[in-house]
């Protein structure tokens, strides 16, 4: 009996988990080498033993046999599909999703680090191998959305990645949540970009990174004993953390609005995934007493043809977490916003994230329910 068989369910945050030779068969010697000096999740030799471990449970017939009945329960690279990819298709069938948006893990927080470097060739390099494997893996079934990570490190190199990622076959593109080191996320010369995305009918994402690039690494300098993340170790979120998490997407989202990207582009659709979304509706409000107070001063905004909170709604797509009051956001910031997500395969999704969402919103009126679990999605591909 697959997870979801009562309606149509599309999920809008789904992982793999890369093994160290992910990249081997796309990139050059150079690249290949610096991927698995940068292939970094907690402790490297930890990490590389599970990967070993898990390698060999899912050759195992008793643990294949079994995969159904523990779906939801196993997590990381021992989770069904994680890494291979014809058993990514028997977990989509079990999970009875209409599709999963499938972004990385490792090299979503490599190329985020990277490219606040100063070595554009190596960043696009690796964007361009790291893209091409993520895509060729959800290539496998049509049901896969497979995302395509733009450094957004110098203009051209932007462009180039993103053309070259829709040609191969990427359907969204992932941006740095974080601002670029030398610019504005909304400087117009990324434009080219976000015509490309607007064209091909594909949305613009943010996904979360590293606690790092949340918040200084110094915040853990507290003088008090060290608290374990969602894994019981300390390479993930914790509650400080969380706190902060909302700071980059405001950030990137009060430019694009302000700077007119979403006016210049109205059909372009941005997503903010795996970000949070209760900082959602005060944000709305804080936009508009923004544009209230300077309006009569920025010509920006003068030539916005809509309140800016209207192109939240018309452009805009987030996805809560499942202990976050879903229902009073899309009270709140309007049913048109708020999407569902699993995080599958990720710990942080938990158990049973379906019921944990149903909770949430199941006293909302019927069409409500079915934009946060199926149109919202659906619209951000128009």
């Amino acid at each position: 009996m697959p997870y979801v068989e009562d309606r149509v369910v599309h999920d809008a945050d789904a992982h793999v988990m890369e093994t160290p030779e992910w990249i081997e068969a796309y990139a050059s010697e150079a690249v290949q080498r610096y991927a698995l000096d940068h292939f970094d999740i907690g402790d490297i030799s930890a990490t590389l033993a599970e990967i070993e471990k898990s390698r060999t449970l899912h050759a195992d017939p008793e643990y294949r046999a079994a995969a159904p009945s523990e779906l939801m329960l196993r997590k990381n690279w021992r989770a069904t599909g994680s890494f291979l990819p014809a058993d990514r298709v028997l977990a989509l069938d079990e999970m009875g999703f209409a599709s999963q948006l499938v972004f990385p893990t490792v090299f979503n927080t490599m190329l985020e680090e990277i490219e606040h470097g100063d070595d554009p060739q190596m960043t696009y390099e690796l964007a361009s191998a790291a893209n091409r494997a993520h895509v060729d893996f959800c290539s496998v079934d049509e049901r896969l959305l497979g995302v395509a990570y733009i450094p957004l490190q110098t203009f051209e190199g932007a462009r180039a990645a993103a053309e070259e990622a829709l040609n191969h076959g990427a359907k969204a593109l992932l941006i740095p949540n974080r601002m670029p080191k030398h610019h504005a996320t909304s400087h117009v010369g990324f434009d080219p970009v976000w015509a490309l995305a607007q064209e091909a009918r594909v949305p613009v994402l943010m996904h979360v990174a590293t606690p790092d690039l949340v918040m200084p690494p110094q915040h853990r300098n507290n003088g008090l004993p060290p608290e374990p993340d969602f894994h019981g170790g300390g390479e993930n979120f914790r509650s400080v953390s969380y706190m902060a998490i909302s700071s980059a997407p405001v950030q990137a989202l009060s430019l694009l609005i302000f700077d007119g990207v979403l006016e210049r582009f109205p059909n372009l659709k941005i997503g903010v995934i795996e970000l949070g979304a209760v900082w959602l509706p005060g944000f709305m409000r804080q936009l508009e007493s923004a544009f209230d107070a300077f309006e009569r001063h920025e010509q920006r905004l003068q030539n916005l043809s809509i309140r800016p909170s209207e192109y939240v709604r018309r452009q805009v797509r987030v996805t809560p977490y499942p202990t976050e009051p879903t229902g009073w956001i899309i009270e709140q910031a309007g049913p048109e916003v708020a999407m569902f997500s699993s995080d599958f395969p990720h710990v942080e999704g938990g158990r049973n994230p379906l019921r944990r969402f149903d909770n949430e919103v199941g006293s909302l009126p019927a069409d409500v329910q079915d934009r946060f679990f199926r149109a919202n999605f659906e619209d951000m591909w128009r």
